[in-house]
């Protein structure tokens, strides 16, 4: 049996309707569902990445990168929720991808999905850490500079005579005391005669703050879903209506000439080359790949399919209203908070701490002045409680991936170990939870953000084709919900997430490839070996693998994403290493996606004739190590070259 056999559907939904206290607990409606949604995607983007985006990729044209990231991710949404009403499992695009793209890369999916859900707890940690942080400071608490924020990050010690002159000038928006020390500071400071010399300046070690969250958050999971929801529902509640306060506060004090100019000029290195993604609108498309992931909120919700009480119905309402709702909040408060406070001031954990800073500092003098003097207590309080529930929801999500690839035998059986009490899956809660509290611990944001972004488009890419293949395989399973204009919104929705994919950064996709090549490697060490896929009959094998012919609409999307890969980087004025280096790495990537849905789908036969045996384990074991080591030396030469690649000397 080959490593891209598909898992029979119909023993996936016997498995989700399973019960039993080996099983997950049922206890979730649409309404839970869609709060879930909320608890995700609010939070994460709109009080944190939203000003990182602005600060270094898009400028006040970051409003762009917030609506296009909404569609984009309204076209996934679609696809999630068909796979989400026919395939009523937890695991999400994991188990969706094992039913129609085969175990191979239903692997990938899983090991990808890692980056989504774990690395974007660690990200939402640090964000609530630079909001718990500057709340606590508020009632005369000052954390330690070395335990509050991730190893390397410089802060300075303004006075509150120095502090009153960069407020004066109302460019920038800073506090008596220490502040993040970052571009914008500096320039203002030099426009009034200071240099950063002048001033105490201290490195942190460790973000304590985001560890302790990160173990809270993983205790609340441990006792329960339903516990777990009710106090997701609750803070949302609140969150949502800071949000809103938010909006109504500063829209008063929007300084049109923060819009200007709307999309700042593209930076260009010492040779006179632009710098990709470094504003322009190069920058634009980067500012939305940065934030994308801050919308996976609807996606977490279909790893709780399990969970739900009716799935076939509630998951779809709990996917797309999610997403609806809040993408109208993202785009406002983005037109807000660029109005209000220059982007170049931005670049910080607490963006919307700064904004309302920014429009007191405004307001002094009037009517206003004593309201907003309040505001800053509400939105951070808002935002301390809303990225809580942010990460409970993250968190949630990976143990319940982790739990279905142990039920398939692709990790251990104490991954999917249920606690006898509270029917949670306990064991991979805390160890997700312990990586996350990692990460969060020493883990730059800006890379953390990254890194979810491209894992979250990587897995749309595939269910987005992966929707395609399944209406045509499994023609006859019941659909309570279809994507419309099938084929061509999926492949519409792998273009756009693949068209983010390829506005982030190099090295993010150097990271991911090699974290790829790490899960390969331990999928032929233990996964292949282990799959329960081992234990079905040639005969059931054969049933789960349908004669038809697949439309040739999956392998026109992967040539379409190519196509679009070359169109982006092999023309651009960039110098030829420079070409050759963006262009080959991406289409890496999308040539392998392509070869993987060329033999799924015209290569079946073929496929299912193969025995599963101890040396395909070794063959795959050994090319897996080989390719490890070639994308480590490739990673080496390009962080070796970094400077040159870019135009820096």
């Amino acid at each position: 049996m080959s490593i891209l056999a598909t898992k029979p559907v119909d023993k996936i939904i016997a498995e989700a309707q399973e019960t039993g206290e080996h099983t997950l607990k049922r206890a979730l409606t649409s309404l839970d569902l869609t709060f879930l949604g909320i608890g995700a995607i609010i939070g994460t983007g709109i009080f944190v990445l939203t000003g990182q985006a602005a600060a270094k990729h898009a400028g006040p044209a970051v409003i762009i990168s917030m609506i296009l990231a909404g569609i984009v991710s309204a076209l996934a949404a679609f696809c999630y929720a068909e796979f989400a009403s026919t395939v009523p499992i937890s695991g999400s695009a994991y188990a969706y991808g094992y039913a129609t793209l085969g175990e191979f890369v239903a692997w990938i999916i899983g090991w990808d999905l890692i980056l989504e859900y774990a690395f974007g707890a660690a990200t939402v940690a640090v964000g609530w850490s630079g909001y718990v942080v500057s709340f606590l400071k508020d009632f005369g608490i000052e954390v330690p500079v070395a335990l509050r924020a991730a190893r390397g990050t410089q802060f300075i010690n303004l006075s509150p005579e120095v502090a009153a002159k960069l407020n004066e000038a109302k460019t920038i928006a800073v506090d008596p005391g220490w502040n993040v020390l970052n571009k914008a500071v500096e320039t203002e400071l030099e426009k009034i005669g200071y240099h950063v010399s002048n001033f105490p300046v201290e490195t942190s070690l460790v973000n304590l703050p985001a560890f302790l969250i990160a173990v809270a958050v993983t205790i609340l999971l441990v006792k329960g879903i339903k516990e777990s929801a009710n106090f997701n529902t609750a803070i949302v509640i609140v969150k949502t209506s800071v949000v809103v306060l938010f909006i109504i506060a500063g829209i008063g004090f929007i300084n049109t000439e923060n819009f200007t100019p709307f999309i700042p000029p593209q930076r260009v290195d010492t040779a006179g080359n632009p710098i990709f993604g470094a504003f322009g609108w190069s920058g634009v498309l980067t500012g939305a790949a940065v934030i994308f992931f801050a919308y996976i909120g609807f996606d977490a919700v279909s790893t709780a399919a399990q969970e739900a009480k009716n799935p076939q119905k509630d998951m779809p309402i709990g996917i797309i209203g999610s997403l609806l709702i809040c993408t109208i909040l993202y785009v406002l408060v983005s037109f807000v908070m660029v109005g209000v406070v220059s982007y170049t001031q931005l670049n910080v954990p607490a963006p919307i701490a700064e904004a309302i800073n920014a429009a007191r500092t405004r307001a002094v003098g009037t009517v206003f002045e004593t309201i907003l003097s309040y505001m800053p207590f509400i939105i951070k309080l808002g935002a301390v409680l809303g990225l809580s529930s942010t990460m409970l929801v993250m968190v949630m999500g990976q143990p319940r991936i982790f739990y279905s690839m142990s039920k398939d035998g692709l990790l251990p059986t104490w991954a999917s170990k249920v606690h006898p009490k509270f029917r949670t899956p306990y064991v991979t809660t805390i160890i997700t939870g312990a990586i996350v509290a990692i990460m969060a611990g020493i883990v730059r944001i800006d890379i953390l953000g990254e890194l979810v972004s491209i894992g979250t488009l990587f897995a749309f890419v595939i269910v987005s084709l992966g929707v395609i293949i399944m209406r045509y395989t499994h023609p006859n399973l019941h659909r309570p919900f279809k994507v419309p204009f099938s084929p061509y919104f999926p492949i519409l929705s792998a273009l756009a997430s693949g068209y983010l994919m390829n506005g982030l950064p190099l090295d993010t996709w150097l990271r991911l490839i090699l974290w790829m090549s790490i899960g390969l490697v331990i999928y032929f060490a233990y996964g292949y070996k282990h799959s329960r896929l081992a234990l079905l009959t040639p005969e059931e094998m054969k049933a789960s693998t349908p004669e038809g012919k697949v439309s040739l609409s999956p392998m026109i999307g992967v040539l379409l994403l190519i196509a679009l890969t070359i169109w982006q980087f092999a023309f651009t004025s960039q110098s030829a290493t420079q070409r050759l280096v963006e262009t080959s790495i991406r289409l890496f990537l999308w040539i392998t996606l392509g070869v993987m849905v060329y033999f799924l789908t015209y290569g079946r036969k073929l496929l299912t004739s193969q025995d599963r045996n101890a040396k395909i384990a070794k063959i795959g074991l050994t090319a897996s190590g080989i390719n490890l080591l070639v994308w480590i030396l490739v990673g080496y030469w390009f962080w070796v070259h970094y400077n040159e690649l870019h135009g820096v000397r």
